[in-house]
């Protein structure tokens, strides 16, 4: 098994976006404006396929220009988040609003997935040396990927937002999917597979996966509550200050970019409005 982390380096930040080369498959290449330092870092290699964990720009933003590069390379991708692949136009009105004029520096190109190259998954199947997981929570069209021969786990942002400096893990809850109760029965899904490490995108490889599901669900738990009781600039100074006191500055930087501050409230309100109007409680 050949295993690179490769950082694309978003907006010429280090330890935001990690593109995974395992063999011959990428596990999320990233967003678009970060796809010639992937390209560089690549070199002379092709790869036959770019396993996506969701469709967020931030995963899967390169994956059209991708195809465009290597016309046979394989896609692959949840049912739920395939159609938007192909006709990216809706996914693209739908960011826009949440990132108004910087989505084009943030994400770049949004290049239309040809249908031919998409495999579309479900969860819980097998392929190719990968077992695939739905674990829906933090997206509605994410899956999880266990390497079968290694047991390294590639959990997109199922399992949060780490950094190798520091002991801040936080999960991220942008709108407009977040769902507590899938993310809990996710993370189950992810914990039964015992991971010898987590691979996860925002940013590096753990091998205490044990104790970084236990500490995630905890954290999870402390700011669901607190975004109860506060409005989108409190919490989002109460984010900035976490990232202050736990971090050193050029982490927290790279933490603020991989998980904004101004935009984790959103998801989690959404969330609990919808219980609200559902009836349920706590």
């Amino acid at each position: 098994m050949a295993m690179r982390p490769i950082d694309v380096r978003h907006l010429g930040q280090p330890q935001v976006i990690c593109a995974w080369l395992l063999d011959d498959v990428i596990v999320d290449p990233g967003p678009e404006s970060c796809v010639d330092t992937l390209l560089d870092a690549l070199g002379d290699e092709q790869p036959r396929a770019l396993l996506l964990t969701h469709i967020h720009f931030d995963h899967a933003g390169a994956a059209g220009a991708l195809v465009r590069e290597w016309p046979d390379v394989e896609v692959w991708v949840h049912e739920r988040g395939a159609r938007h692949l192909a006709d990216p136009a809706r996914l693209v009105a739908s960011a826009k609003r949440l990132y108004g004029d910087d989505f084009d520096r943030l994400w770049g190109e949004v290049v239309p997935v040809p249908e031919r190259s998409l495999r579309v998954l479900r969860g819980g199947e097998s392929i190719d040396g990968f077992d695939i997981a739905y674990t829906p929570g933090h997206a509605s069209h994410h899956v999880s990927y266990r390497h079968i021969d290694s047991g390294w786990v590639f959990p997109g942002d199922t399992c949060g937002v780490r950094l190798p400096a520091g002991d801040l893990l936080l999960a991220p809850t942008p709108p407009p999917d977040v769902d507590l109760e899938a993310w809990g029965a996710s993370l189950d899904a992810i914990e039964a597979w015992e991971p010898q490490r987590l691979a996860i995108t925002h940013f590096g490889d753990y091998g205490d996966a044990a104790e970084h599901i236990a500490r995630l669900r905890e954290e999870m738990a402390t700011w669901a509550q607190r975004a109860r009781t506060t409005d989108r600039e409190t919490y989002a100074d109460a984010l900035r200050t976490e990232y202050a006191a736990r971090l050193d500055p050029d982490s927290a930087a790279s933490f603020g970019q991989a998980m904004p501050p101004g935009d984790q409230w959103l998801g989690l309100d959404r969330y609990w409005k919808g219980r609200e109007q559902t009836g349920q409680s706590g």
